[in-house]
């Protein structure tokens, strides 16, 4: 089963030493049967025409085997040998990934038709593809291409396909057609009146576009011409003989078939005469034998008679195609003179179409790295609108937000108005219930005892003293009754007497107003006077940098808050100005007279103790006042700076202005600038009172409200410039009842409160035992941290908001 699929695999192709017809075979073969699905094996049968018992060919041409010594003969075979596997190799590379073989038919000593026929039957060969020029004639004797086809056509066994081809192209021997490269039959053999020329064209369509190029070229000579026209004169007539001869091949040159004529004519001739005959019976059968005799006498003569009319016939056609082959070979040979034209015209053909092809590159180059470059910029421009739309709608949402935003503000402005006007009730509500507090029965012109004055005090201990412009001063810090005051001590120098003490301590106890420090009590004994605690210290101490002392007054103030101070000294001294029944002159009016509580209200203190006074002392209140003003907005005590640069051009006035205050409206610092320097400017001959001034003030005062209110400037908080906290943002739990400042480490006495460690350790320290707060007898000096409130000032102190001068 395995022998029979391999030999139906297997392909035999008899070829000869003619590479392009075998090329055009074996190109044949593959593309009829070659696939991957059923693949196949070639088998070549080659034989070389050069073979023959009779006759060699050699450079010199055909030489009899005679005439050649066995030496050369065998080295003419070597060379043949080698020829031939030269040739044989090409084939096999031709076929490429097809499994070949070969087969070399060396030498045969009969017929080559009969040859095929028996290697058909030894090799049970199934498909023979068979070259029309594999059957050219060998030998002198041996008979047509044709003719040998038709021969193995007919021997061979049924089993065997066989295929003839001739240029490439299928020929069915017995209906006469030809396929051409389409696979199409398209000629007859036995019917056709074809051209000899379309029978070239179709079987050699190469040759003829070379033949028809070289026609056309040569045109143009009269010569050519001329016998072109010949030519074509006589082209049908040797058509016409040749399609003649072409039938007369393919009908009677058969052959097999000629054998058998000659033995009909043997069997007629060989007519015998036997002795039984009778006399009559040999008279016909010699009459009828002679009869044949005439007969095929006058056939010979008549084919004889044909075969010299055909002769001289082919004569005339061999001689018109040799004259038109000379003519061939002529142009062959004008075309091989212009072939090196032709070439290097062919050289620069390529030359261009290199350089054509080297820009093709480049230009496609460039075209990918502008298709590259495109993409890149599609890619970007989709992230850029993707971009965009994420862009729009954050852009949306900050719009909505923004108008949320601003709903909200204008909300919280209704609230900061609402709440400024509860402030400034609480303030004025404070400021009455002070006045009123001061007033009662307990506190009012209350004579304190030199033991209560050094309890408070802690003996007069240098902890408990005030500075001023860092100075020392002759103020203690102290608590009474529950209350933070401040202990002022005069020496002989300010009184010299216990009448000008008490004188005094009566001046000071008819003073009653929101803007002037309160007094609350006295000590005769000690000659001390008891006045309210002002936390936030005196204005010279903020004003004025240089000067600072306590860490607890380095505070900055903004331009709100100087105006509202310059407002309440202004009322405070106009209260003084107008006292029933003489006016009261303070005589020493200056930043450091200026004290401010924990909501920097200002009040005066340091009114002088003769109560007499003309209109030259409150003119020099007026100018005291003038100068305060001006040392209010530049922050220096230098007023000369503000009367310069209103002279010289109103927006130097920014250069003076004090920084720390923030950015001043400028109408406003323009306003005050006028009034201090109006104040600054009164004579005797001019008439200007407080009541007047205080008028203007409060239009400022208005103004500057109504700017802050409307949101057109930001008021900055008072801030401490050293970094420590303002105790007055804080509840009053987290404030120490001794220092009066914020605790950082509380911790809880006996009796309940909780101290900074620091304060209650000295106090006990001291010998006391009594409590700070209630003055009542601790029952232990133990101390227990008080965590949580620590915690809860820690905590405090992290939300608030750092700032820096």
């Amino acid at each position: 089963m395995a022998m029979a699929m391999e030999m139906e695999n297997k392909v035999y192709v008899a070829i000869n030493s003619d590479l392009h017809d075998g090329f055009l075979t074996l190109q044949w073969t593959l593309k009829r049967w070659n696939s991957n699905s059923h693949p196949i094996t070639i088998v070549i049968l080659y034989a070389s025409n050069n073979i023959c018992k009779d006759y060699v060919i050699t450079p010199m041409g055909k030489l009899p085997v005679g005439s050649l010594n066995e030496e050369k003969l065998k080295d003419l075979e070597k060379f043949e040998e080698a020829k031939d596997e030269k040739i044989l190799w090409r084939y096999k590379v031709f076929c490429g990934n097809v499994k070949v073989e070969a087969i070399k038919i060396e030498r045969y000593d009969e017929s080559i038709q009969k040859f095929m026929v028996d290697l058909i039957n030894g090799l049970k060969i199934t498909k023979l593809v068979m070259s029309l020029t594999f059957m050219k004639p060998s030998s002198w004797k041996s008979r047509s291409a044709i003719s040998g086809s038709f021969y193995v056509h007919r021997q061979k066994p049924e089993y065997c396909e066989l295929f003839i081809v001739c240029g490439g192209k299928l020929v069915f021997l017995r209906e006469g057609l030809i396929e051409d490269d389409q696979g199409i039959m398209v000629a007859k053999t036995r019917s056709m009146r074809q051209s000899f020329r379309d029978l070239v064209i179709k079987m050699f369509p190469e040759n003829n576009s070379k033949l028809k190029n070289q026609s056309d070229s040569n045109s143009l000579s009269s010569t050519s011409n001329g016998e072109f026209y010949q030519w074509e004169k006589y082209k049908e007539e040797i058509e016409n003989y040749f399609c003649q001869l072409l039938s007369t091949n393919f009908e009677e040159v058969d052959d097999f078939v000629a054998d058998e004529i000659v033995q009909k004519k043997k069997n007629i001739t060989e007519i015998v005469i036997t002795e039984h005959m009778t006399v009559q019976e040999k008279k016909d059968a010699l009459r009828i034998k002679f009869m044949k005799i005439k007969e095929a006498i006058h056939v010979s003569k008549e084919a004889a008679k044909s075969h010299v009319e055909g002769q001289a016939k082919a004569q005339w056609a061999i001689t018109l195609c040799i004259r038109r082959a000379e003519e061939i070979d002529g142009c062959i040979n004008d075309e091989i003179a212009q072939k090196p034209d032709l070439k290097r015209e062919l050289d620069a053909t390529k030359d261009e179409l290199s350089e054509l092809h080297t820009e093709v590159e480049v230009t496609k180059s460039k075209l990918s790295s502008i298709l590259e470059l495109q993409r890149e910029l599609s890619n970007k421009m989709q992230l850029s609108s993707l971009a965009r739309s994420r862009a729009e709608v954050q852009v949306e949402k900050a719009l909505k937000q923004r108008t949320d935003t601003l709903q909200e503000i204008e909300e919280f402005r209704k609230q900061r108005d609402v709440l400024r006007r509860r402030i400034e009730f609480c303030r004025e509500k404070d400021a009455i219930s002070n006045a009123t507090m001061l007033m009662e029965p307990r506190f009012e012109y209350k004579e304190f005892s030199a033991a209560e004055i050094r309890a408070a005090t802690d003996g007069f201990s240098e902890r408990m003293r005030l500075k001023s412009g860092g100075d020392w001063t002759d103020v203690y810090k102290a608590r009474l009754h529950h209350i933070s005051v401040a202990i002022k001590l005069y020496s002989s120098a300010d009184v010299d007497s216990e009448d000008t003490f008490q004188a005094k301590v009566k001046l000071l106890s008819h003073i009653r107003h929101p803007h002037m420090v309160s007094m609350i009590g006295y000590c005769s004994e000690l000659r001390c006077i008891v006045f309210e605690y002002m936390h936030n210290g005196c204005l010279r101490d903020i004003l004025f940098s240089g000067n600072r002392g306590s860490k607890r007054r380095n505070k900055v103030l903004n331009w709100q808050a100087r105006i509202h101070i310059v407002a309440n000294v202004c009322t405070g001294l106009c209260f003084l100005h107008r006292v029933k029944p003489r006016p009261v002159a303070h005589g020493n009016l200056n930043p450091s007279k200026i004290l401010l509580d924990r909501n920097n209200v200002a009040k005066i203190h340091g009114v002088r103790t003769p109560l007499t006074c003309d209109k030259s002392d409150i003119r020099s209140d007026i100018r005291a006042y003038g100068n305060l003003v001006l040392q209010i907005l530049t922050g220096r005590n230098w007023v000369g700076l503000v009367e310069e640069a209103i002279m010289m051009d109103q927006s130097k006035l920014i250069e003076v202005l004090d920084p720390m205050a923030g950015e001043w409206p400028l109408d406003i610092a323009l306003e005050l600038g006028r009034i201090g320097i109006k104040c600054l400017s009164i004579h005797e001959d001019r008439e200007l009172n407080m009541t007047s001034l205080a008028r203007e003030v409060e239009k400022v005062k208005k103004l500057a409200d109504e700017i802050v209110a409307n949101g057109e400037c930001v008021v900055a908080k008072g801030r401490y410039l050293d970094g420590d906290e303002d105790s007055t943002e804080f509840p009053n739990f987290f404030l120490c009842p001794i220092f009066q400042e914020v605790m950082r480490n509380p911790h809880v006495a006996a009796d309940g409160f909780s101290y900074e460690l620091e304060a209650i350790q000295e106090w006990l320290k001291t010998g006391r035992d009594t409590s700070p707060m209630t003055n009542l007898k601790l029952k232990d000096q133990h101390l227990t941290p008080n965590h949580s409130l620590r915690a809860l000032i820690q905590d405090s102190l992290k939300k608030r908001p750092t700032s820096t001068r």
